[in-house]
């Protein structure tokens, strides 16, 4: 067990709230003012973020915080968190894995999986048009930059390997025998590929799941990487995004679709750190 003296872990807690507060403005902003935002809504929507939560300081398993001029540090009153007769306060291990442990040996493993695969980088975002397919109504308050029939054109045109289920949940009744592949949530482990943007975007996930045991700098960490990736997955979507000022990524065309993949490499390859720091912070409750 490692101790941070209150003169070190207290800056680095008022850097972290500074950093979640930057990250959230803009959404808070908009909330104040019963405003929607098809792309960014998500990160809080689809994860369940509450920016209250993003905030919190973390210092992660095995390390415990010496006490301050006022006493333990406010940690103490939070789930899962311990105080020893000294006033220091640290994750408790113990009772964190006896109440999420089957949680943790997941996402460990999970991770673990993914580390272990190569990317695949062809899909060309085709999920995303396979959940407008042929619909009426769409998830997105957006137009379709080709309309309706010219996405359609473009989803039977283009192979469709989806292999995340999180994403193929959302597929139009239509589209779903048209994916080369049929995922399943019980063949998570066995279907999920660092490659996919989702899978990459997850990470966040995983991360939020694992709470406490994630120290603050790769929580926020995690949802900075999520929220550029699914600016990505919008610009290569469908929809018309350039109501809020970005440029599609063309997956209809050669050119669009040679820069998605270059893109979407580039994330396999951040999110490959941040797995590994994920993995870390499973394995440092064992």
């Amino acid at each position: 067990m490692r101790t941070l003296a209150a003169a070190d872990w207290q800056p680095l807690a008022r850097e972290h709230a500074r950093r979640a507060d930057s990250l959230t403005a803009a959404h808070r902003d908009r909330r104040a003012a019963g405003e929607r935002h098809a792309i960014e809504d998500f990160m809080f929507d689809y994860y369940g973020t509450r920016p209250a939560r993003l905030r919190r300081w973390h210092p992660g398993a095995g390390v415990s915080l010496g006490p301050a001029a006022d006493g333990p540090a406010e940690q103490a009153a939070w789930r899962w968190y311990r105080t020893d007769d000294g006033g220091r306060v640290s994750l408790d291990i113990d009772q964190f894995l006896a109440d999420r442990g089957e949680a943790v040996r997941f996402i460990r493993d999970l991770l673990r999986s993914l580390a272990a695969k190569p990317a695949f980088t062809g899909c060309f975002g085709m999920h995303e048009w396979a959940m407008v397919y042929r619909e009426r109504e769409h998830r997105h308050p957006l137009p379709l930059r080709l309309g309706q029939a010219g996405t359609d054109a473009v989803v039977e045109s283009t192979p469709i390997r989806c292999a995340h289920f999180d994403a193929f949940r959302f597929f139009t009744p239509e589209a779903v025998p048209l994916n080369r592949i049929q995922p399943t949530r019980a063949r998570e482990v066995e279907f999920d590929q660092p490659g996919c943007l989702h899978v990459a975007m997850d990470c966040y996930k995983w991360a939020m799941k694992l709470g406490p045991a994630v120290p603050g700098d790769l929580l926020l960490d995690c949802f900075e990487l999520a929220a550029e990736i699914r600016l990505l997955d919008m610009r290569a979507s469908p929809y018309d995004v350039s109501g809020y000022g970005h440029q599609p990524v063309a997956i209809e065309t050669p050119e669009g679709k040679a820069e998605y993949v270059a893109r979407q490499r580039e994330a396999a390859q951040r999110t490959a750190g941040l797995r590994a720091r994920l993995i870390a912070a499973c394995e440092a409750l064992a």
